[in-house]
């Protein structure tokens, strides 16, 4: 459920992935969109599709396609920022294009997308509207939530969050992977 970064404070964590203890904050991830994730096994291997970095879900009158982006998350009071790897969904022509560009260490550009991973501390995260920034030498998209969008995670997302509350995050992510 999420990635390991290297950061400078003092979290102590136990990796998921490489059963290492970590002193450095790590980023929150999700290993798939929500509604993926709500999939049944079944269902997931007859109308879903996942890899690290994409996600179709083949619905009988529609594809919903997704792709793994980051979100750098303020801390204030602190020269440090809480990372997340989320979901957001994308239209067809976009995913296409991403997809195809998706080896292009030079290929930057912007897609609209909707924000597909629940994240705890909200109510619902589910469908905020995103810009979708591309980065050059393949690094994952950055997104960044539509001011203008009245939600608790877009104002967090502008003004930031406490130190405490970002310990707090993390120790949640911890408790519900390990």
């Amino acid at each position: 459920m999420f990635w390991k970064r290297k950061k400078h404070i003092s979290t102590a964590f136990k990796c998921v992935e490489c059963g290492q203890v970590h002193s450095d904050w790590p980023a929150l991830g999700f290993k798939s969109p929500y509604k993926y994730h709500n999939l049944t096994a079944e269902e997931k291997e007859i109308i879903g599709k996942l890899t690290t970095d994409f996600c179709e879900i083949h619905l009988e009158d529609q594809i919903d396609r997704f792709i793994r982006v980051t979100l750098t998350q303020k801390v204030n009071n602190t020269c440090e920022d809480l990372d997340y790897g989320l979901w957001v969904s994308l239209s067809e022509k976009s995913f296409l294009d991403y997809k195809t560009n998706f080896m292009n260490e030079n290929h930057e550009t912007g897609y609209f997308g909707w924000l597909c991973s629940h994240i705890p501390e909200y109510d619902n995260t589910l469908s905020i509207p995103c810009d979708v920034i591309t980065k050059s030498g393949n690094q994952r998209p950055e997104i960044f939530p539509h001011e203008s969008f009245d939600h608790p995670f877009v104002r967090d997302y502008y003004h930031g969050i406490s130190q405490v509350e970002a310990g707090k995050r993390i120790e949640r992510m911890l408790g519900k992977i390990m």
